[in-house]
């Protein structure tokens, strides 16, 4: 009996669900949370003594959803409601699918003081969702449960249904045993939950249906197949706190799922015997990240499933202590100490172009080394500063490392490979040289990144750090295009002035069917329609109201693509050719080969629709900007206008890696007699060696030239005969399997054509 009660209390230190009551009360009108996005007459906001959250019910919902969801968490910490921590927590029927919907009820079923409910009722297509929020007092956790039921006379198989957790700041810390995995099964996971963080609040999703993830543990999904009449329940809990430690969330799995546990506390001290005052313990499972808890004072202590683990201590830029393993049994109350922690150093970089000497934007990132599983503790990836230009300093756990050098993101020149001893409590210093192998801009080309978010929506990159990064990728002009807002075009209009270089204003306008870049916009432009129920006649319209000359189609094939959309018949108004570009998204490269087909059948029906490409980086610490990036082809001083007016016309090609110059201009039209002979040249180019040239004539793949030797750079000629009217473009491909793809060349027959 003495175990059970000393674990009950070790538990209760955990669990603030069942501290002391606190009423909760339910606010109709626009949300207290700070910085929160329900702000309409009608919207619902419900709080008690730990958290606060609010539906959209007037509001616009994100991604172009149906109201009814919601949209804001946050922590409440001595009677003060703290800012909105997520963009979008709540359930989605079929992944990030198109969502046609008709009606939307909200209705609020208890008020308090004990507990507050809401239920939400919505359709999709033919099937009925019905959510209910709980919220009761004292708990930290708001208990959500979503019925979908098919009232439709036709099976609807293999959905990934679930609840998301789509942060809007912080940190994510994936699915435990399930870092890496983009989608998939979930199968190897070690908890059923994802958390988003920093070191003052967490918001976690507890999904005990899971059995598949989506967009890296962002979205818990069950898999299965809905028959005409059936219903479906779904059931989990976001959990909330006002600080960055997990040790709250295990005991909520351990109460939740009755499991035996036990606890370990214990001291954290530095090699020379000082107490750590905010040590952070992890704990591993299996060799992967389970947990940590945040200490106070050099002492920590936290509730653990029975089970073997191995724990380790650190702190902010401190090393990582020698890791621990411990075996806990139920009931237990173990021991721990952690005493061989250096204290924090720093690390200085110059970096410098070889030939010239002069500063250059870098992006550094540990190779190898210590890389804090918990980010707010040290980031893994820095940026030179935007001035003094080729500089940065940051301080940095002690140890060796092997940091990883870009400038120009492995596009134009090699990444450097540094070592670097970092010292406890001292600075290294490192000077590094990067030779440049191409220089677009010598040749009228200039580079930008045509889809790349800030810090709006679930994107939580400042517009400072969005230049920092794009410049680091050797990109020549600024580009953003944040979930319909342009909030972030001033902040970088300035950074671009002051660098010199060319901005383009956009927006990412966000249905649910199908996402559209807008650009450039005019200063002060905001979107004036409802995504949730414009059709895309109508979300064309706002585009060019907006001033963009260009809308490009974004991810068109993924499941809420707009051609994907437009296929599966839930595109409103169907298919709408006021578009100009499509997009090769780095973030699905798998559909790189449906957007080339699609614009293959374009250019033979003589349609000039042209390429595009973006990387989609919402986090450039996390992701890479300028993984892929379009080029085009400015005679003259390049501007703004001058930059998409090229694209427009098709003077550009997208690439991963493989640098082209042609001798003839893409997007320009060859007048040739009938059998008249032609040639076609290109120098092309990549830093990791060439593999492979093939010219595409009409969608076939016309010649094949295969580099044995793989140059860094030559050059290639075709020798054609008009024959017919036509076009031909060119993808290449280097020895890191990168591929660049080109507009076309159009050809046309001037003069009779000769009898067959």
């Amino acid at each position: 009996m003495g175990t059970r009660l000393m674990l009950l209390a070790a538990l209760a230190l955990f669990a603030p669900f069942a501290a002391a009551q606190a009423d909760v009360r339910v606010i109709v009108g626009p949300t207290p949370i700070g910085n929160g996005n329900a702000r309409a007459a009608d919207d619902i906001t419900v709080v008690n003594e730990h958290l606060a959250f609010a539906l959209a019910v007037g509001t616009v919902a994100p991604y172009g959803v149906p109201r009814g969801v919601l949209v804001d968490i946050a922590p409440v910490t001595n009677g003060e409601i703290g800012r909105d921590r997520v963009v979008f927590a709540d359930f989605i029927p079929n992944n990030w699918s198109a969502w046609p919907n008709t009606y939307q009820h909200v209705e609020v079923l208890e008020r308090g003081p004990q507990q507050a409910r809401i239920r939400a009722v919505r359709d999709w297509g033919k099937v009925r969702v019905q959510t209910q929020y709980t919220l009761r007092a004292g708990s930290d956790r708001i208990a959500i449960s979503t019925t979908m039921t098919n009232e439709g006379g036709t099976a609807l198989p293999d959905l990934l249904s679930g609840l998301t957790l789509w942060p809007s700041s912080g940190f994510l810390f994936a699915v435990p045993g399930l870092a890496g995995v983009t989608e998939g099964k979930a199968a190897g996971a070690l908890a059923a939950r994802v958390t988003a963080y920093d070191a003052d609040w967490t918001v976690t999703l507890h999904a005990p249906y899971l059995d598949h993830i989506g967009s890296g543990s962002r979205d818990m999904f069950r898999l299965h197949t809905l028959e005409p009449g059936e219903s479906r329940s779904f059931d989990g809990w976001l959990q909330v706190g006002a600080s960055g430690d997990l040790a709250p969330v295990v005991a909520a799995e351990i109460e939740q799922g009755k499991l035996p546990a036990g606890s370990v506390h214990g001291q954290v001290k530095s090699r020379d015997g000082r107490a750590l005052e905010q040590p952070v313990v992890v704990i591993e499972k299996d060799g992967r990240p389970y947990a940590w808890v945040l200490g106070h004072g050099g002492a920590y202590r936290t509730p653990l499933p029975k089970g073997d683990y191995v724990l380790y201590a650190t702190g902010r830029n401190y090393s990582q202590s020698k890791p621990q393993r411990i075996t806990v049994a139920a009931g237990s109350d173990q021991l721990l100490d952690f005493s061989d922690l250096e204290e924090p150093g720093r690390i200085e970089f110059i970096i410098r172009d070889a030939k010239t000497g002069a500063p250059l934007d870098a992006r550094i990132v540990i190779g190898a080394g210590n890389k804090p599983v918990v980010q707010f503790l040290g980031r893994t990836t820095f940026f030179t500063a935007l001035s003094p230009a080729g500089r940065v300093g940051v301080p940095i756990a002690p140890g060796t490392y092997r940091f990883k050098v870009s400038a120009g993101a492995g596009v134009l020149a090699r990444d450097a490979e540094v070592p670097v001893t970092v010292p406890p409590g001292g600075t290294a210093r490192s000077e590094v040289s990067i030779t440049g192998l191409f220089d677009p801009p010598a040749h009228g080309w200039y580079a930008a990144d045509m889809h790349h978010h800030a810090d709006q929506a679930e994107a939580v990159t400042p517009p400072e750090d969005l230049a920092r990064s794009e410049l680091a990728a050797g990109l020549n002009v600024l580009f953003v295009s944040d979930h319909d807002s342009t909030v972030n075009h001033t902040t970088l209009a300035k950074i671009a002035a002051a660098r010199g270089i060319p901005f383009v204003p956009g927006m990412e306008l966000s249905p649910s069917w199908g996402h559209f870049n807008a650009y450039p916009l005019r200063p002060g432009a905001q979107l004036a329609i409802d995504t949730s129920t414009a059709s895309i006649s109508e979300v064309l319209k706002e585009a060019r109201r907006e001033g963009a000359s260009v809308v490009q189609v974004n991810h068109p094939f993924i499941p809420y693509g707009y051609f994907a959309s437009v296929a599966a018949g839930v595109a409103p108004g169907g298919f709408d050719g006021g578009f100009d570009l499509v997009e090769i998204n780095s973030t699905v490269p798998k559909d790189d080969p449906k957007v080339l087909t699609r614009l293959w059948q374009f250019w033979n029906e003589g349609k000039h629709y042209y390429l595009t490409a973006g990387s989609d980086t919402h986090d450039v610490w996390n992701e890479q900007s300028g993984l892929v990036r379009t080029f085009a082809h400015v005679d003259g001083a390049v501007t703004a206008q001058s930059f998409v007016a090229a694209l427009k016309d098709g003077h550009a090609y997208v690439t991963y890696g493989p640098i082209i110059y042609p001798t003839r201009m893409f997007g320009t039209t060859l007048k040739l007699a009938p059998g008249a002979p032609f040639t076609l040249g290109f120098d092309v180019g990549s830093v990791a060696g060439l593999k492979q040239v093939q010219l595409i004539g009409d969608g076939v793949a016309r010649e094949t030239r295969d580099f044995g030797a793989a140059p860094v750079q030559t050059h290639v000629e075709f020798h054609l005969s008009a024959q017919r009217a036509g076009w031909y473009a060119l993808i290449v491909e280097d020895q890191a399997g990168r591929k660049a793809y080109t507009d076309p060349i159009w050809v046309v027959l001037d003069g009779p054509t000769a009898s067959p």
